[in-house]
């Protein structure tokens, strides 16, 4: 089984995990966020696969996030002008991202990884 890895490669936090697939001998195919920005369709899917909140796809602590006001915008945003927004540019999406075929973590969280089945 291979897993796709979406990551902004300066990010410290994309590199840890990185690091981590590497070590623990996962398969993966790597993608930039944004030279390769997920879609509003894969978006849709892996918010339907996570069943999270859209709000965990959003790089909170960005400055593009910041810039945007979201904080105080996303609460009136329909789903839809949100999976819009996040497919507009890779720095709003919280990174990394880490999609199997039953699982998307967000983010890396050492712990959650170690449960996902990635093999």
């Amino acid at each position: 089984m291979s897993v796709l890895f979406i990551e902004y490669p300066k990010c410290s936090t994309c590199q840890k995990a990185k690091k981590w697939l590497e070590n623990h001998q996962v398969s993966y195919t790597d993608r930039h966020i944004v030279e390769d920005t997920p879609s509003y369709s894969e978006l849709a899917k892996w918010l339907e696969l996570s069943k999270l909140d859209i709000k965990k796809f959003f790089n909170t602590s960005g400055m593009k996030y910041q810039e945007l006001d979201l904080s105080n915008r996303l609460n009136t945003m329909s789903l839809e002008e949100k999976l819009t927004l996040l497919a507009s540019d890779g720095m709003l999406i919280k990174r990394p991202l880490l999609i199997g075929d039953d699982f998307i973590l967000i983010g890396f969280k050492e712990a959650e990884w170690e449960k996902a089945n990635m093999h």
